[in-house]
């Protein structure tokens, strides 16, 4: 049952505030058992809550307006005897907007919940409008006093998202799915992915004693570094290898090093590549320990990378608050999206406090025009960009990958795991608010590598492959 009365129904009454009780001390008892039914409804998932919510505000102005018109209760139900529901609704909308009020009164929040938040990040370019959200003013324009924490590793940024330490963080496309299956976590955390951060954004980069091995046929016994096992790196290069005939757990080694360690690495001679997040390709380069192989937008163009993520309770526990954030982030998005930014982003992010990098690498990575280590200087604008929209189908992909390599075991609802962490109802929202165009679809069909990926065919694709683990 709807928690407000039908304003445009005779046989209704109006006699509360909310105009389901009998009387205002009839209300005022029924407080307490309303919010427990709210807070029962948020744990149904957000979707649900979305939905309810809206049901709600529209009734909320609809009472508001009867109200005005029709002090006397009795009147009202007079009138609406006399000509109907229908038609009392167009004779109000013709001399008042209903649609528009109520549309106003469901973008409009209450006070935040939460004003201080602590955000951790990994200091690379993939977090660009988490990082960019700060110093160029984005979180205080929505009233929020944001602390973003560079943090060390993914497992960290992990636990200490899972602890509530973090009341959010810049995650990897993966981690939000494993954190809500309980894979390669202490336990199960719903968790959610309501934007992603960047698309393509990678590179395979190897050792410079390796610039005249650029088959991968030729990679036999290579050790290769991601940044963590729950990673869209991981992914595409497993997916890279195999597809050149390479079993990536028996012909080359993959380790997981923190992408702030890469270099070092390559440069030590403990590994002969990395698929890693930039800046690290371009300050190999920049380095002269190693040269750009091939972005991974050649893989998968248009494939996601990071992620703004946060837990389901904190975006049901602190609606107002989660809206902000969401929408701070979606704004820098498309903020850095103009590659008429990217220069000046570059010089505010590259600061210690947040990159640490000479400005002239993260401005390769962010403008496309890049030096490749090989002598040659290359211009693709898209070789990073940024697009919050957090497609249902990429969801769908990323775990046919977990379960191709045997992270996740047995039946998965491939469907429904996607929809409950892949939130793209709020970034389409949020996304046009801030002047993107959103899709009018959650799922849509891409290719890697040639191969054409179907979201409605998940175990299909998967048994497709020759090499596997399942």
């Amino acid at each position: 049952m709807s928690l407000f009365s039908n304003p445009f129904d005779a046989n209704s009454r109006l006699a509360c505030g909310c105009g389901r009780h009998a009387s205002q001390a009839d209300h005022e008892r029924a407080t307490q058992s309303a919010t427990e039914a709210a807070a029962a409804l948020a744990r149904q998932g957000a979707a649900q809550l979305r939905a309810s919510h809206d049901d709600t505000t529209s009734n909320a102005v609809d009472q508001a307006v009867m109200r005005a018109l029709f002090p006397q209760d009795a009147l009202r139900r007079r009138f609406l005897r006399a000509v109907g529901s229908s038609t009392a609704m167009a004779a109000i909308a013709s001399i008042f907007p209903l649609a528009a009020a109520r549309e106003a009164f469901a973008q409009s929040t209450g006070p935040l919940e939460k004003q201080k938040l602590k955000v951790g990040f990994i200091p690379i370019t993939c977090a660009t409008p988490i990082i960019m959200a700060h110093p160029m003013g984005f979180y205080a324009k929505q009233g929020l006093d944001v602390e973003v924490v560079k943090t060390a590793g993914w497992a960290l940024i992990r636990d200490k998202a899972m602890s509530g330490e973090y009341d959010a963080a810049h995650m990897l496309s993966p981690m939000p799915l494993a954190i809500s299956m309980g894979v390669g976590a202490s336990r199960a955390v719903p968790w959610t992915m309501p934007a992603v951060e960047n698309i393509n954004g990678q590179a395979i980069t190897l050792s410079m004693k390796h610039k005249d091995r650029r088959d991968p046929k030729d990679w036999k016994g290579f050790k290769f570094a991601v940044p963590f096992d729950f990673s869209m790196h991981n992914y595409l290069l497993r997916y890279y290898l195999a597809e050149h005939g390479l079993d990536p757990d028996t012909d080359v080694q993959i380790r997981s090093v923190p992408p702030p360690e890469m270099v070092a690495n390559l440069r030590a001679d403990n590994i002969d590549g990395f698929l890693a997040p930039d800046p690290v390709n371009q300050r190999a380069v920049y380095d002269g320990v190693g040269f750009i192989h091939t972005l991974s937008k050649a893989i998968w163009d248009g494939h996601p990378c990071c992620a703004f993520s946060a837990s389901k309770e904190f975006v049901t526990a602190m609606p107002n608050t989660y809206q902000a954030l969401l929408k701070s982030i979606i704004e820098a998005t498309a903020y850095a999206r103009d590659a008429a930014h990217r220069k000046e982003i570059a010089s505010v992010i590259a600061a210690p406090n947040y990159l640490n990098q000479p400005v002239t690498v993260v401005e390769q990575v962010l403008t496309g025009t890049y030096a490749d280590g090989l002598g040659k200087v290359l211009t693709d604008p898209n070789r990073i960009d940024f697009d919050p929209m957090p497609w249902q189908s990429f969801a769908v992909w990323i775990l046919t990958q977990m379960k191709r390599w045997g992270q996740v075991k047995g039946d998965i609802d491939y469907q429904k795991v996607a929809a409950d962490v892949f939130l793209a109802t709020d970034a389409v929202r949020l996304m046009r608010e801030a002047g993107l165009t959103p899709p009018a679809e959650s799922a849509k069909t891409f290719s890697v590598m040639g191969k054409p990926f179907d979201p409605a065919q998940p175990e299909a694709y998967l048994a497709s492959f020759k090499i596997r683990r399942t």
